[in-house]
């Protein structure tokens, strides 16, 4: 009876650990990858790279925490072979490491590894569409802002929120092309097959998922520029209502005004500058001309 394959799930392992765990003949460039710290933020770039006797992958996870309204990304590695599929998880600074336990209790007891394999990019692919639904929510959120907010305030969550289209777009595109290949039966071994065609078929269910991710992401970018033309419309119209206000009270002090320069002009021979009511008269023309420019503005619905 063949040997049951091992999934074997490491931590931030050392070098003498992780060279216990991998099959022999690991290059040392996957070495190094494999040892490297998490970098930060959507770095190092998602691949999948195929070796004489192994495949090696390299993915990130992307994490948000709402009620700190932040995203992070956690890396997982991996190395595959017929037998044994090795995963390390990497913790980013002040943040906690990746966990396969939700992806190693979707395996059962008869599948290979390539199906190992299957889980745990299945649970990437979950993860990029969990994210993606926040995001929309975030954006619904954002677009109520736009009312209540102040601009500045909107403004900063609008650029916020558009750096994270940007981060996870630059992560979600080369997961999807990864997954890609094994669906294209482009991942193939030296020795031994990890990818049957019944495992190339799972995997078109996880490419999938990520291509609705990559679709509904493009969405949300649409979304958060439909956020942005709503949030310029409406400063717009805050600016044309200044306008106007101005624009009426200068119009309401035009005639005072030249009523005032007429009776001020340096004349002796002004008839009202002798009559006991020329002062009122003039007050009178003041209060008569402003309430007549007051009900004309409303006549015309300008105020």
């Amino acid at each position: 009876m063949p040997e049951r394959p091992q999934w074997l799930d490491l931590i931030d392992p050392t070098a003498v650990e992780l060279h216990s765990a991998l099959p022999e003949h690991v290059h040392a460039t996957a070495l190094e990858a494999l040892l490297a710290p998490h970098v930060h933020e959507d770095e190092p770039r998602p691949k999948i790279d195929t070796h004489d006797d192994y495949v090696i992958g390299i993915f990130l996870v992307p994490i948000a925490v709402p009620a700190e309204d932040r995203l992070y990304y956690q890396e997982i590695d991996f190395v595959a072979t017929p037998e044994v599929l090795v995963t390390v998880s990497k913790t980013p600074p002040g943040e906690q490491p990746f966990d396969p336990k939700p992806a190693k209790e979707a395996c059962r007891a008869h599948e290979e590894v390539g199906m190992f394999v299957y889980h745990l990019v299945d649970h990437i692919a979950e993860s990029f569409l969990n994210l993606v639904d926040d995001l929309d929510n975030e954006i619904d959120d954002l677009e109520d802002m736009v009312a209540g907010e102040s601009p500045p305030t909107v403004g900063k969550r609008l650029r916020e929120l558009r750096q994270d289209v940007r981060g996870i777009r630059r992560t979600l595109t080369p997961t999807r092309d990864a997954v890609r290949k094994i669906v294209d039966d482009r991942v193939e071994l030296d020795a031994g097959e990890l990818f049957p065609r019944d495992v190339e078929i799972a995997f078109g269910d996880a490419y999938d998922k990520l291509l609705r991710a990559t679709e509904a992401l493009e969405s949300s970018r649409d979304a958060l520029g439909g956020v942005r033309d709503y949030l310029q419309g409406k400063i717009a119209n805050d600016q044309n209502d200044v306008m106007k206000r101005l624009t009426l009270i200068a119009s309401l002090l035009l005639v005072p005004t030249f009523i005032v320069g007429l009776y001020g002009q340096n004349f002796r021979h002004i008839p009202e500058l002798h009559w006991v009511w020329g002062y009122w008269w003039s007050w009178g023309w003041i209060v008569a001309t402003t309430i007549g420019q007051l009900v004309f503005f409303r006549w015309k619905r300008w105020i």
